[in-house]
């Protein structure tokens, strides 16, 4: 009963540490919760999407809430693994599966730029430049910019994650640093 307790205490403290509340949110500062997201995070602050759009609303499925949830956690947990095991690249590149997502997201909102017969009839091949490729194909730098690594944003403004650590413990680490 002991043992059932700790780990439930422990699971509990993790839980804390990881903030894995904020993960249910479409807050895109839960996004900087990874340090390496922070060029991301910085590029899509300055992009046309940041008043438009969530980091969630491009890249989670919309067509129903459990897909929605369970993409996020799925992806979130594949995210939180790398990250505790130090696996994370130092480019990061989506996956396939979330490319898809993304692509689907995409249409999703700006189906009517797709289908407009105004833009068909002025702009030369918009239908053929509009099928049978991903949107990225010609739309490479939109909202993150040309992001590959930590240092091609060194100056980024992100929110920093506050420290786990209680302020109690904090003077007193102090404390001893100096005896």
């Amino acid at each position: 009963m002991i043992v059932l307790g700790a780990f439930v205490g422990l699971g509990i403290h993790v839980l804390y540490l990881s903030k894995a509340l904020s993960y249910l949110s479409d807050d895109p500062k839960t996004c900087v919760n990874c340090h390496v997201m922070a060029p991301q995070y910085a590029t899509y602050q300055h992009s046309s999407h940041r008043e438009v759009a969530t980091c969630n609303d491009c890249h989670v499925p919309h067509n129903n809430v459990f897909n929605k949830y369970f993409f996020k956690a799925k992806d979130g947990l594949r995210h939180a693994t790398m990250f505790a095991l130090r696996m994370e690249p130092e480019v990061i590149f989506i996956l396939e599966e979330g490319r898809e997502v993304v692509h689907n997201n995409c249409i999703r909102c700006h189906s009517q730029t797709l289908t407009d017969p105004k833009l068909a009839s002025q702009v030369p091949q918009h239908t053929h430049n509009t099928q049978g490729r991903v949107c990225w194909d010609c739309h490479r730098e939109v909202p993150h910019g040309r992001v590959n690594s930590l240092s091609s944003v060194p100056n980024a403004r992100v929110p920093v994650p506050s420290s786990p650590i209680p302020d109690w413990m904090k003077d007193y680490l102090k404390e001893t640093d100096t005896k």
